[in-house]
């Protein structure tokens, strides 16, 4: 005879949020998906790392978990990327930068990302380390500051 154990169930994901070409942006900037973090994740370089952060915070949203890897130092990407289909991202607060324009190589972003998983609410408070590698930004480490 066997004993049988029961995990507590996850309430079931909700759809992943449509989002269009038309779409106000998941980043939080005045403009459509297309124009501000669609054009990132169709290919286009992120010319800060700012630009760069907001993308990424968007590819979450959308769970674009190519582009987020893409998007990551190779030294520091994980292998694969598992996305929790319960966890809803619902709003992006940049709180500070450090260089990261055209004119540096590295740059930090201070955010805070709030989410829900199952009804309960929270947030990711980081400051978040880029470099430019191979002429791109890309995502390098982070300290949560939470």
């Amino acid at each position: 005879m066997s004993r049988r154990t029961t995990r507590p169930r996850r309430p079931a994901a909700a759809p992943v949020p449509q989002v269009t070409a038309a779409s106000p942006c998941p980043c939080g900037l005045p403009a459509a998906y297309a124009e501000c973090c669609g054009r990132f994740h169709a290919g286009a370089a992120a010319p800060t790392c700012e630009a760069l952060m907001r993308s990424r915070y968007a590819a979450f949203v959308v769970r674009d978990a190519a582009y987020l890897l893409r998007t990551w130092h190779p030294d520091h990407r994980p292998a694969v990327l598992d996305l929790d289909p319960a966890q809803r991202w619902e709003g992006l607060e940049i709180l500070g930068t450090t260089e990261g324009s055209a004119f540096h190589t590295t740059g930090t972003v201070t955010f805070r990302a709030h989410w829900t998983d199952g009804g309960h609410r929270d947030s990711l408070h980081e400051k978040s380390r880029f470099v430019r590698y191979g002429g791109a930004w890309v995502y390098e480490s982070a300290v949560f500051a939470d």
